[in-house]
């Protein structure tokens, strides 16, 4: 009977760690596929916001149009990422002329599964994942 016991806790502590491993990996994955898609499409976003027009007549200087890049930035991230999440997407500072961009995306779980009380009695209703990106448009010249 006695090793019964043992064998049922062993088999208790193992299905425990089998459950913090998949969740801390569910974590890291989202966060590591956050991070690439908000560099990629934003990158992307920039070259497709270039204005030609401008840098024809200019010679040579790379301007984007701020509009046309909040509309291909969002278009590019919504076809992209996981559709089990909330997405919010922050836009500090987009200048035109020099190509820069500071954009934060926070991602939380559709349910959030990890509830608790914090210490000034309100009630902590799971976590977010935030990344943040600072960019500017780099050229081959």
């Amino acid at each position: 009977m006695n090793k019964s016991f043992w064998g049922i806790m062993v088999v208790m502590i193992g299905v425990t760690a089998i459950l913090f491993i998949t969740f801390f990996q569910t974590i890291t994955n989202t966060d590591e596929h956050n991070s690439q898609l908000l560099k990629e499409v934003t990158e992307a976003a920039m070259w497709d916001s270039v204005d030609y027009a401008f840098y024809r007549e200019q010679g040579g200087y790379y301007k984007i149009n701020k509009e046309k890049f909040v509309e291909n930035f969002i278009r590019r991230y919504a076809e992209s990422a996981n559709l089990s999440r909330d997405y919010r997407i922050e836009f500090y500072d987009i200048n035109e002329l020099p190509p820069k961009v500071s954009i934060k995306v926070i991602s939380s779980s559709g349910t959030n599964n990890v509830t608790g009380v914090l210490p000034s009695g309100e009630v902590d209703e799971g976590f977010d994942i935030n990344n943040k990106i600072d960019a500017i448009l780099e050229t081959p010249y």
